[in-house]
Order: structure tokens, then C-alpha cells, then sequence
């Protein structure tokens, strides 16, 4: 079935309305009338061909909440009218280990939402920026926040697991001392997650002036990292800090912060590598560093049913389709507080 979308013919070229095919739904599958899509960092990226093997045309969008229209015949958890959504992973293998433990982030064969092979035409997935989608079951999650909010849910399947994971992995919660590096798009929902989760947060910016907006968000404290006495008053004092700052930075300066065993985790995917740090910062207090990619499908919808009943979603700028080009420059600018999110009726206009 052919429906409208907004996406690029090329790298240099700008997103444009076009109109894409989608399957119709087979017995597993789950028909999805796309109400809102978040626009992520990423999704530029790949669109602009910054990254290696975009196929065009190239249609992004992988924070998908709408209303299920259709269903297949051997669907028997979600009907005509549930409130759903959809993130990054839209297949996998299901029978390798990180399948059968819920971990289909790390599957080697995750298909991601956009721009990943798949036998529908053209050959490549093509993302929310769209009227619709058609997924297998195993790969939707059920929304139980107010309709209302349902704009605001749509980053949640991106910028929300992917800084809910780590949290829960490294076990935040009452008694920790959190760091959150980076108040963007990532970081403002790791500092709301963390705050929920009971631990003590710690955000950390260049700028003074998001000194009081990262409290505003559930901060207890506010560093700024290129203020060195403000830093050095938290040496040897965090259990964890999540690193949310897509772009080459030195991490030296966070690991001396960290305890003993404690780790400093990326979730940002700078262009280029970081600086390497110094191996007697790792050595000297058996500290790590790691790193985490979203979450499996079981963890995604254990972020959103926590993320409901504790009344978290993204701050959020609802935009239209014909917005999208100047979102994403403003993107680059920093200019949003602190997600992009398409209207996705304003497709048909």
C-alpha cells in the first residue's frame, strides 16, 4: 500500500514529500496509523549520509507512537485501537542468545527501524517520517501514559531506553551518587530517569546558563565541567556516570571523578573517536569504562511502563513535516529544549 512520507533521494539534497510502499500485514504482523515520530540525532546522521551506507531514498524516524489500524490473523495481544509505539528494532534473528534473553539490541541480525535490509520494497526498512507502519508483534510496545501526552512519549523509544538501560544495568537507585553528562536530547531524560529511580543526580554542562534548567529537570546538583573547583569537589565520589555528549571530549576528566569500581558509561556516538584516556585513571581504582546501545524490546517496555507510572516523558518542540529540514539545522545549533517531535498528520497537507 502506498502512503506518504517525508524523506531524502540523497545526502546533500533536503527531506522531501515522496510516497513509500508498506506491506500489508501478515499474520504477525501489527498495522500501525503513526501519530507522532521524534526526530533523533541519529536520524540526521544517516540521512545526510554521514554515516556509511545510507540507502535512498531514506526515510528516518524510529520513535513511533500511533493507534494499531490493522492486525494479522495470529495476533492475539494488541487490537484495533491500542495505544502503541514502536523504537529503533523492528526484527532480529529470535533464536540467538541475545534474542532469547530479551537483548535483541545486540542481536547480530537486529533490523533497525530505517535503513536496514528487509525483503519489502525498496530492500532497505523506511522509518516513521511516515502515515504508517507495519511491524511484527514481537517488536511493538504497548503506551499506558494519557493520550494526551502521546507527542511527548514518542523520544522515550529512543532517548529514553537508551539512557534507561544503562541506569538500571549499573542499578541507580537509593544510596547512589549518578552522574549525568550532557543536558540534550539523551540527557535531560537520564536525569529524570535517574531522579525517579531514587538516586542522587549530579548533571554536569559547559554552559552556566543550564544551571537551573537541569534542576528544574530533577537535578540535585549542577557542575559546570569547565568551572576545574567545581569539578575537583566531586573527586572520587560517583558510583556512575552516564555519558551522554556525542562529541570527542576528554573522559579523563570524569574518571577521576568516579569511586573505586565505579564506571563511566558513553551513550553518545561522536564522529570521531575521544581522546584515549589515561590507563592509570582505569587501573589505580579498578574503574571501567563502558558503553550501552538502547535497550531489548522486555527492558523497553519495562522503561515505559516506569516512565507512566511515575509521569516521565521528553520535554518536547512538536514541529511539522515541512519543519523537519529547519529542526534538524536547529538540531545541529542546539537550538531545542530538548526533542523534536513530527506531527505526523501534517503529512497529508
Amino acid at each position: 500500500m502506498l502512503v506518504k512520507a517525508y524523506g531524502a533521494h540523497a545526502g546533500e539534497k533536503p527531506l522531501e514529500p515522496m510516497q513509500i510502499n508498506r506491506r500489508e500485514p501478515a499474520a504477525h504482523d501489527v498495522q500501525i496509523d503513526i501519530a507522532f515520530c521524534g526526530i533523533c540525532h541519529s536520524d540526521l546522521h544517516q540521512v545526510r549520509a554521514e554515516w556509511a551506507g545510507t540507502q535512498f531514498p531514506c526515510v528516518p524516524g524510529h520513535e513511533i507512537v500511533g493507534h494499531v489500524s490493522a492486525v494479522g490473523a495470529h495476533v492475539a495481544d494488541f487490537k484495533v485501537g491500542d495505544l502503541v509505539g514502536v523504537g529503533c528494532i523492528v526484527d532480529s534473528c529470535k533464536h540467538c542468545d541475545d534474542c532469547e534473553t530479551g537483548l535483541e539490541n545486540y542481536c547480530d541480525d537486529m533490523v533497525g527501524t530505517y535503513n536496514f535490509p528487509t525483503p519489502d520494497a525498496p530492500g532497505w526498512t523506511l522509518g516513521g517520517y511516515s502515515q504508517n507502519i507495519v511491524v511484527h508483534e514481537r517488536y511493538v510496545l504497548r503506551i499506558r501514559h494519557p493520550e494526551a501526552q502521546l507527542a511527548a512519549v514518542a523520544p522515550l523509544l529512543c532517548a529514553g531506553i537508551t539512557t534507561y538501560s544503562p541506569l538500571r544495568h549499573w542499578n541507580a537507585g537509593p544510596g547512589k551518587k549518578i552522574g549525568v553528562v550532557g543536558i540534550g536530547g539523551l540527557g535531560h531524560m537520564g536525569i529524570k530517569l535517574a531522579h525517579a529511580m531514587g538516586a542522587h543526580v549530579v548533571a554536569f554542562t559547559t554552559s552556566e546558563s543550564k544551571r537551573e534548567a537541569a534542576k528544574a529537570l530533577g537535578a540535585d546538583e549542577v557542575v559546570v565541567s569547565r568551572k576545574p573547583e567545581e569539578m575537583a569537589a566531586h573527586t572520587k565520589s560517583f558510583d556512575f556516570i552516564l555519558n551522554t555528549v556525542a562529541a570527542p571530549h576528554d573522559l579523563d576528566a570524569f574518571l577521576v571523578l568516579l569511586k573505586r569500581d565505579g564506571a563511566l558509561t558513553l551513550v553518545g556516538a561522536p564522529a570521531s573517536p575521544h581522546p584515549s584516556p589515561n590507563v592509570f585513571n582505569l587501573i589505580m581504582k579498578r574503574r571501567t569504562i563502558a558503553g550501552s546501545m538502547i535497550g531489548g524490546i522486555p527492558e523497553t517496555q519495562e522503561m515505559l511502563d516506569f516512565c507512566a507510572e511515575h509521569g516521565i516523558v521528553a520535554d518536547i518542540e512538536l514541529v511539522r513535516a515541512d519543519q523537519i529540514n529547519e529542526s534538524y539545522e536547529r538540531m545541529l545549533k542546539g537550538d531545542v529544549k530538548y526533542r523534536f517531535v513530527v506531527d505526523n498528520a501534517t503529512l497529508a497537507d
